[in-house]
């Protein structure tokens, strides 16, 4: 990870250790609060892995376009839920944008919906 602190809703890159062995680095969207991305004891975020495996009318999904990000067209699945190391992540090399306030929040909706509540 470079010197600089993820922050909500920002897409940074890591492998995740339940990709393929062969699969790089995939995006992923920080979803943790600041507060804990910040704080310099938490050596974790919370984020939710970017995918371009799109199935259409999942309600635990939320679909971003290209525009929206500046990755190819993609969906958040919030019942992927998942911890990370800070140390493991990685900025963008490319220009991508943030996720707005909004859709966190869309996200986070989706996700008590993956857990039943």
């Amino acid at each position: 990870m470079s010197g600089r602190k993820p922050l909500r809703g920002e897409i940074w890159f890591v492998k995740l250790p339940t990709d393929p062995h062969d699969k790089g680095p995939r995006p992923v969207v920080i979803v943790s609060s600041d507060q804990r991305n910040l704080h310099p004891r938490a050596d974790t975020v919370m984020v939710v892995p970017v995918s371009t495996s799109i199935t259409r009318d999942i309600p635990t999904h939320v679909y971003l376009t290209a525009g929206q990000t500046g990755l190819e067209n993609s969906v958040l699945k919030a019942e992927d839920v998942t911890v990370v190391r800070k140390s493991s992540l990685t900025e963008p090399r490319t220009r991508v944008r943030n996720l707005t306030s909004y859709q966190v929040c869309e996200l986070a909706a989706k996700i008590r919906l993956a857990m039943d509540c």
